[in-house]
């Protein structure tokens, strides 16, 4: 079979199977949550196994550490898995929920009803517990799923894939409730975005170069974030051993994700004193600093910053550091060079804090905290299937929630229009 009918089939199926998972109960959806979840753990051995044909190939192609980290399946990733799984198991069902309601003159009552959104097709790179979050969420939000991971990843996906099938059959749900695209060849993605008959919502996660091949070649709507260039503001009022703490864990307990800080911004009147009790921790760490001029003159060690240092995402121990005038001239770097992900404030100074809330216009900002809780798990959303900055239909980690849409629902005693 072709690839354009191989993946014409796929979405073909996936419609159907989404008509009968949109009307599934929630104990039957959430039993095959629970089902995936301990099969992922019984097949432990096998998935990691074919993890290592991926690492192996990855390694012999001269992929970068960053894009190695988010590929391994470890005994941590498989229990991180399995209990995102029974997380999202735990979460409200927001399929049939109502919201307020509304009486018209004429006696109808009117209110919304959330609706899955019907068939949603997913495309990433490297990350294997994508296949599960994304299964776990798109199910709980009673929708069927199409999943293209990246060809680095394609045993990992294909063991994934396997173990979910097994327990949708096993559970009563159709096995097409759930597909993995199983060809690597990057044909199947220009054919996946074709299928706007059959597939309501692309999502694709990944690096910028991915997420504009998808925006630019698909038929079908995308939620998307291109990149996440994501700041901290140190404020004059800071304490500043907070501000050292939260500033290291943002760029270095995982630089190569999409909310780690990227550029750092400190407010003159406490540079000479902060930047070198922060740079000594980086620079330990193996960050790179690239500075202004007033950074250079403070941190000998810094290098300095060029123009397109300030929308860089790096995805690596490299950070850009600034000294701004004051939060007015922080803000209006953020609204430069920000891509709306993710921006954090360090500050005692309650007025300054809600308004840094009030004025930056990203999907999650954060007062006294890392930008690494720009996260579903970190929120409380359960897995999630990632993070938006665009705004239509949803901005910033997106849950089960954000996996439904709303219709409108009327209840008359016989009127008619006249």
């Amino acid at each position: 079979m072709s690839i354009e009918s191989t993946i014409m089939e796929m979405a073909k199926s996936a419609r159907l199977a989404s008509k009968k998972i949109a009307t599934s109960s929630s104990d039957k959806k959430d039993t095959a949550l629970l089902t995936i979840a301990e099969k992922i753990e019984e097949k432990a051995s096998y998935i990691k196994t074919e993890n290592q044909k991926d690492l192996d190939l990855a390694r012999e192609r001269g992929l970068s550490n960053a894009m190695i980290d988010r590929l391994t399946v470890s005994d941590a990733t498989i229990k991180s898995m399995a209990e995102g799984l029974r997380e999202v198991v735990l979460l409200p069902d927001p399929v049939g929920a109502t919201g307020a309601s509304w009486k018209r003159p004429n006696g109808l009552t009117v209110s919304r009803m959330r609706i899955p959104l019907g068939v949603i097709g997913i495309i990433y790179e490297s990350r294997p517990n994508v296949t599960i979050d994304a299964a776990g969420l798109c199910l709980k939000a009673g929708n069927a799923v199409i999943l293209r991971g990246g060809s680095e990843a394609i045993h990992s996906n294909r063991a994934l894939s396997e173990t979910i099938s097994q327990a949708l059959s096993e559970t009563g749900l159709l096995p097409e409730t759930v597909q993995v695209v199983p060809i690597s060849d990057r044909k199947a993605v220009n054919c996946l975005l074709k299928q706007e008959e059959s597939i309501d919502l692309i999502i694709p996660r990944g690096g910028e170069g991915l997420i504009r091949f998808v925006v630019e070649n698909s038929k079908i709507p995308v939620l998307k974030h291109y990149k996440g260039v994501c700041h901290v503001y140190v404020d004059e009022d800071a304490d500043l051993n907070m501000a050292e703490k939260i500033c290291f864990n943002s760029k270095v307990q995982r630089p190569g994700v999409c909310n780690a800080m990227e550029t750092l911004l400190v407010h003159k009147k406490i540079a000479e004193t902060f930047l070198p009790l922060a740079a000594k921790r980086f620079i330990e760490a193996g960050v790179e600093i690239r500075g202004c001029s007033e950074t250079c003159r403070i941190l000998p060690a810094a290098k300095q910053a060029a123009e397109e240092d300030w929308p860089a995402e790096y995805l690596d121990l490299i950070l850009a550091v600034k000294v701004v005038e004051n939060m007015d001239e922080a803000a209006q770097h953020i609204g430069t060079y920000s891509s709306n992900h993710t921006e954090a404030i360090v500050t005692k100074d309650y007025s300054r804090a809600h308004r840094f809330l009030r004025e930056i216009d990203s999907s999650v900002v954060l007062v006294n905290a890392s930008t690494r809780f720009n996260d579903g798990g970190q929120i409380g959303l359960g897995a999630e299937i990632g993070i938006s900055t665009s705004k239509l239909h949803a901005f910033g980690p997106m849950g089960v929630e954000e996996l439904t849409t709303t219709k409108f629902i009327v209840l008359g005693e016989g009127q008619i229009r006249e």
